[in-house]
């Protein structure tokens, strides 16, 4: 069902933007530890300033970036494509959660702010839609300063990469799981939810002990969406 009196005004951009401060170090190091891969890598610093900003997939350019070399042939393409792809089919469900407040919206305008949707500005988005709040504002600007921040702070990871040639002495490995890991506590909603996560969980780990690499993002994925689909409370 489609909300009606949905609004986008200045103050809302502001106040999503503001919304997003406190979080503002994890997705500067999240955002440095990858120019720090990609300058191990190879890529040039336009190639890596380009590939933040233009695909702007967190995660998923951490996969395309250990499976990448150099030069790209037709099979590790393919590879790349495909992982990348399970990684962020999440997005199909986030989007569509989203469809009662955009509905309304013309496309013209949707569409574009759709490259602005991340896991952070989603949950930010969904907590004040559960207040009342109707301003999509809030969507619009919490992305939009997600995005520039994560676009920047590749710059002084990329220039630090012959600095730090193991992200993991320093710990920065650990940055992603724990970003997502802080994410889930406000998402939890009862029962049904902790038996999904869990049977996720437990699939994925299952997976990576028996076929490794990244195989285990898709099958725990899918395993925890029927879960959460088919189990009653």
């Amino acid at each position: 069902m489609l909300e009606k009196n949905v609004t986008l005004s200045l103050r809302g951009c502001v106040q999503g933007a503001l919304m997003c401060i406190p979080v503002f170090p994890g997705i500067i190091v999240f955002g440095a530890v990858f120019g720090t891969v990609a300058a191990q890598k190879g890529l040039s610093f336009l190639e890596a300033l380009l590939m933040n900003s233009i695909v702007f997939a967190g995660a998923s350019q951490f996969v395309a970036m250990e499976i990448y070399s150099d030069p790209l042939d037709r099979p590790t393409l393919i590879a790349m494509v495909g992982i990348t792809a399970a990684i962020n089919m999440r997005m199909l469900l986030i989007g569509a959660s989203l469809r009662p407040w955009l509905g309304q919206v013309p496309g013209y305008k949707t569409y574009p702010a759709l490259f602005f949707l991340t896991d952070l500005n989603w949950l930010l988005t969904l907590s004040q839609y559960e207040k009342g709040t109707r301003d999509w504002g809030i969507y619009l600007g919490s992305g939009l300063i997600v995005w520039a921040v994560w676009s920047l702070s590749v710059i002084p990871g990329y220039f630090a990469g012959s600095l730090i040639s193991d992200p993991k002495t320093f710990g920065l490995d650990l940055v992603l799981p724990a970003f997502f890991a802080a994410l889930l506590v406000p998402l939890w909603k009862g029962k049904r939810q902790t038996v999904s996560w869990l049977i996720a969980g437990g699939v994925a780990w299952a997976t990576w002990v028996l076929f490794g690499g990244y195989w285990s993002i898709f099958t725990g994925a899918v395993a925890g969406a029927f879960a959460g689909a088919y189990l009653d409370d």
